[in-house]
């Protein structure tokens, strides 16, 4: 069989359509389903065995592991589940796709999710050109979803074509009698296979093929399906090269979760082997008879692998979740979008929630504060990738503080309906008036960077005094920001709300000089009209914000009065 160059550049087309695929369905994701999705899953994976067991079935009904885990990867991109849940689904995906290889060994039949990729287009199609953003974040997902499974089709069929010519593989009869080092070897032709082949279930059919014609033994078949187990890791690695960190991580985990459960098999070879022989020899009582045998006790094998493998890694999920983290570290320019305080599930006491609460509150404002000095960041930018990037990043800290205050917002409501004493149901609402205005802050921060966009499309500039005067206005900004930021955190002092008056006069003042300076300085002509309505936008916004952090301030006092 001759591979051409013509059939790598198809393979390379092919990955591109996969990763393409992956890329436009989580967007789709996080804009269509969002809140809907993520109650859903947070309802399946309230622990870490309903995580497994949502995995199993996700698995068992789609028959592909590959299929699972990529939209895992794709769930943990778009904020919908966190990581440590990501792993317990991985987790039961790993046995879910071993149901798969007890079909092909029944009944030698597998769905080929790929082949409903067109229909699924033909329906996605009048979605995309909805005028209704709802529509059409569908009809994006659905694009997505099927350019995912026709480029893992397309990955398939253009990769060398093993399973229809095992012939190819005859040559590894040289290496079969070198005791535990064939094992180790047939470990490492079992990854690269099925990395080659882009499928678990392919490189099942091979090693049966290998067993059947008795080029093989069983227990190095049982080898190439521990190698099989490493490979089917790189699709879901695949998939996480467009996504973001916490995505990086879950395909992470999944590939350290299958190596870990690879070397304590290999350590214990040996009487795992004879387990599985005397599972079905003697237990079930299935003869040899025309390599039937040979294909239940791979998949035997295989299963039990996987349910031992879980049973033992189970109960360390936490502790994988701080390995990948350190594996796989935050970027900077990256920001965690996910509640970190709060968790979902059974709430706990009043007190302790308020204050879980109060955590996410304070890191809230913390984030809105860093979101003010990336603007800040921006507008001396002329360089216009950095400018872009810079933007793009803070419209994601837009979407960021909108879903914040959401989630917040509906976790003190559950709150509030349990039972509450009347200063808990007063510091409740106060504290969602405190998130409504930090919110308000991020919106503004957001209405800075495009007046800054705004401007930066334009041919002139600001003048270097209308520089000063943004920078100064902005540095008062920051420094009531800052004094929000210290009067939330402590709570156990009385705060000087009078610090916070002073700030906001100060902007005020400063706001109302600039007014009548700049209708003096386009008079003059030191400026055109248009950089004139750029600088009063800016200034005037920065009034606004300022006004916003009182509010903060004051909603925040009224709750530590209320509670002496």
């Amino acid at each position: 069989m001759e591979y051409t160059f013509y059939d790598f550049l198809k393979l390379l087309g092919s990955l591109a359509l996969f990763l393409y695929g992956m890329k436009i369905m989580s967007e789709g994701l996080q804009k269509f389903a969002g809140d809907r999705l993520r109650n859903i899953l947070t309802a399946m994976t309230t622990n870490r065995v309903t995580g497994v067991l949502t995995g199993m079935l996700i698995t068992a009904l789609i028959q592909s592991s590959s299929a699972t885990t990529v939209m895992v990867v794709s769930f943990v991109n778009a904020g919908l589940l966190t990581l440590s849940q990501a792993i317990g689904v991985i987790m039961g995906a790993n046995i879910g796709t071993t149901v798969t290889a007890w079909i092909i060994s029944a009944l030698g039949f597998k769905v080929d999710i790929s082949a409903f990729s067109l229909p699924l287009l033909a329906i996605g199609i009048p979605l995309l050109f909805s005028q209704k953003s709802n529509y059409k974040s569908a009809g994006e997902f659905i694009f997505g979803f099927s350019f995912l499974f026709m480029g893992l089709n397309l990955l398939k069929e253009n990769a060398p074509n093993l399973d229809q010519n095992p012939e190819m593989l005859a040559f590894v009869q040289n290496y079969t009698d070198m005791g535990y080092f064939s094992i180790i070897l047939f470990v490492l032709i079992g990854t690269v296979l099925t990395m080659i082949v882009q499928a678990s279930s392919a490189t099942m059919a091979i090693t049966l093929i290998m067993c059947a014609n008795g080029w093989i033994s069983f227990e190095l078949g049982a080898a190439l399906v521990l190698g099989e187990n490493i490979g089917t890791t790189i699709t879901a690695n695949l998939a996480a090269i467009t996504a973001n960190t916490q995505a990086r991580r879950a395909a992470v985990a999944h590939l350290m979760f299958n190596v870990f459960g690879v070397l304590w098999v290999l350590i214990l070879f040996k009487p795992f082997i004879h387990f599985v022989d005397w599972l079905i020899t003697d237990l079930m009582n299935i003869n040899e008879a025309g390599g039937v045998a040979v294909s239940f006790k791979l998949s035997a094998f295989h299963t039990c692998f996987n349910v031992c493998n879980v049973l033992i890694l189970i109960w360390f999920v936490n502790q994988m979740e701080k390995v990948v983290c350190k594996i796989v570290p935050q970027k900077e320019q990256e920001e965690e979008y996910r509640l970190q305080f709060i968790t979902s599930g059974l709430l706990s006491t009043a007190e302790l929630s308020l204050l879980q609460a109060r955590k996410e509150i304070n890191l809230f404002a913390e984030r809105i504060q860093r979101m003010f000095r990336m603007v800040r960041d921006l507008l001396p930018m002329k360089n216009e990738n950095e400018f872009n990037k810079l933007f793009s990043r803070i419209e994601k800290y837009e979407n960021i503080s909108d879903r914040m205050e959401v989630e917040i917002a509906n976790y003190l409501t559950q709150v509030s309906e349990g039972r509450l004493s009347s200063e808990s149901k007063i510091q409740i609402r106060e504290m969602l008036r405190e998130i409504a205005e930090i919110e308000s802050i991020g919106d503004s921060c957001y209405n800075l960077a495009r007046t800054i966009n705004r401007k930066h499309r334009e041919s002139t500039d600001f003048t270097p005094k209308q520089y000063e005067h943004i920078y100064q206005m902005f540095q008062l900004t920051d420094d009531a920001l800052s004094q929000m930021i210290a009067s939330v955190e402590d709570t156990h002092h009385a705060i000087d709300v009078n610090k916070s008056f002073n700030m906001e006069n100060e902007i005020n003042n400063y706001r109302s000089q600039l007014k009548s300076q700049n209708i003096i300085d386009i008079n003059n002509k030191e400026y055109d009209y248009q950089m004139g309505i750029h600088y009063m936008d800016l200034i005037e916004e920065c009034e606004k914000l300022g006004d916003y952090v009182v509010n903060v301030v004051e909603a925040h006092n009224d709750v530590k009065e209320k509670k002496a």
